[in-house]
């Protein structure tokens, strides 16, 4: 299985939090149309990343008679769905400059606590899951 697409998705949605990131430093209300923007450009790559898993990732590898694999697939599946609730849901709340700018404290702790948790999510991927996955199928 080729998950170069999956590994490419990680860089676009690392550098659109870490472009975030600075916005943020500089100025939640000051910034907060750009800020806005990239929250929804980041969401569609998001949303179509956890479709994608979704569809044709985890179950490929729950289908794929390696156990290991598999349970490894259904754990990281499980996390992810509530990782991406989560986020969808932080999206969904700020993704106008209005709100950002009416309340720019209640979105930076939000957003260093969701974000925190989906760069880590994708940083354990990138060192666990993708590797496995790798290794799995180059043995195959």
């Amino acid at each position: 299985m080729n998950i170069d697409k999956f590994k490419h998705q990680h860089i676009d949605i690392l550098s659109a939090i870490a472009d975030l990131r600075r916005l943020v430093q500089s100025g939640i209300a000051e910034h907060a149309a750009d800020i806005s923007q990239r929250i929804v450009t980041m969401s569609g790559i998001i949303k179509l990343h956890l479709a994608v898993e979704d569809r044709v990732l985890y179950p490929t590898l729950e289908a794929s008679g390696n156990a290991a694999l598999a349970g490894m697939s259904q754990r990281y599946r499980q996390e992810m769905d509530g990782i991406g609730g989560e986020y969808l849901g932080f999206a969904g709340r700020w993704n106008t400059p209005r709100q950002l700018a009416e309340q720019p404290e209640a979105f930076r702790d939000e957003a260093n606590r969701v974000l925190k948790t989906l760069y880590e999510r994708m940083k354990k991927e990138d060192r666990e899951f993708y590797p496995a996955i790798e290794s799995a199928h180059a043995l195959a």
